[in-house]
């Protein structure tokens, strides 16, 4: 059966419809690929891929910036990744930037993230090689995980085990919590704590008054602290040390005086050391007493000698005469 005119023209229009949808979903696909863009290389190598994939998305600061090109295996523990970037992009990729393989949102597809640092430096240019950071995967993560589990119900058993004592009274702590006797007393020594407390409080108030009472200025500290008080005292201090130098100056001159003595120097020494001197001088002591009774002998004999007679009379009327007026009043006293 011949198809009418308007069936060859739905036909056509559907043809020109679906090669439309085609070139727009190629030229989406590539634009999202950066096929069609002006692109350059970036390397980076990783230590694992942890599932990465070709055509995964490249990221910049959380932007997509480029496309995943090549995965090649170096050896087991090197893999190097081809980056295919925007162009336009490399101006604000520094050379220490670095890379890590993460997931597109919580379950979604590996992607690689290029992350900057705070240092400044150079751009990257094309072909150059970027460092990497091995992120920890979830295998790792459920590994730790799982011990952490396993120490988390050990140390929940332990936990259980201790309550458990706790509660039969058994240990410390569980004497302390089932024991009245033990918390009385825990309680009477609290609370002569407090009264202690109190006690060092009023002391320490009594301490500061003191403290403040020797600041004052009528007292001993609080004379000490006042300048002119403390210039005399200074000047005390300077004479009493000009003093002490001249005592010991005068001790010194004692000393040497002595050590003369010591060493027969001078007429002390001579005096009391030498015994054949006091014996001279006792003799010559006994001769002035022996003198001085025969010299009074000899005025007693004067005076009774005739020739001498007159004058000692003459000199005897003088002194009764002498004193006779001074127990007799003058006039002049009289008047009075």
């Amino acid at each position: 059966m011949e198809k009418t005119t308007g069936q060859k023209i739905q036909l056509g229009l559907f043809v020109i419809i679906g090669l439309l949808l085609f070139v727009l979903a190629v030229y989406f696909i590539g634009d999202k690929q950066k096929m069609f863009g002006k692109t350059n290389h970036l390397t980076c190598v990783f230590n694992n891929v942890n599932g990465l994939q070709l055509g995964n998305n490249v990221r910049y600061s959380g932007v997509n910036v480029g496309t995943v090109q090549s995965i090649e295996m170096i050896s087991d523990t090197i893999i190097k990744v081809d980056m295919i970037i925007d162009k336009s992009i490399f101006s604000y990729i520094k050379k220490n930037a670095v890379a890590i393989i993460g997931s597109d949102g919580l379950v979604g597809n590996r992607i690689i993230n290029i992350l900057p640092r705070k240092e400044s430096s150079l751009s990257v240019q094309a072909g150059d090689e970027i460092r990497s950071i091995n992120k920890v995967n979830t295998d790792d993560m459920l590994n730790t995980l799982d011990i952490t589990n396993k120490n988390a119900a050990l140390l929940t058993a332990d936990l259980l085990k201790i309550t458990k004592q706790i509660n039969n009274g058994k240990g410390t702590i569980g004497l302390l919590i089932k024991d009245s006797i033990v918390a009385n007393e825990i309680k009477a020594t609290v609370t002569n704590l407090k009264k202690t407390s109190q006690g060092t409080t009023a002391l320490i108030h009594n301490v500061n008054q003191i403290v403040m009472n020797l600041d004052q200025k009528n007292n001993l500290i609080g004379v000490l602290k006042d300048t002119a008080v403390a210039h005399k005292i200074k000047n005390i201090i300077a004479n009493i040390d000009q003093s002490s130098k001249k005592i010991n100056s005068v001790t010194q001159h004692l000393d040497a005086t002595i050590l003369n003595i010591k060493e027969g120097k001078g007429a002390i020494n001579y005096l009391s050391n030498d015994p054949r001197l006091v014996r001279k001088i006792d003799s010559t002591m006994t001769n002035i007493n022996t003198a001085s009774f025969r010299l009074s002998e000899d005025l007693e004999a004067l005076q009774h000698n005739f020739l001498f007679r007159c004058y000692f009379k003459k000199q005897e009327k003088a002194k009764r005469k002498a004193q006779k007026a001074k127990e007799t009043p003058t006039e002049k006293d009289k008047k009075y």
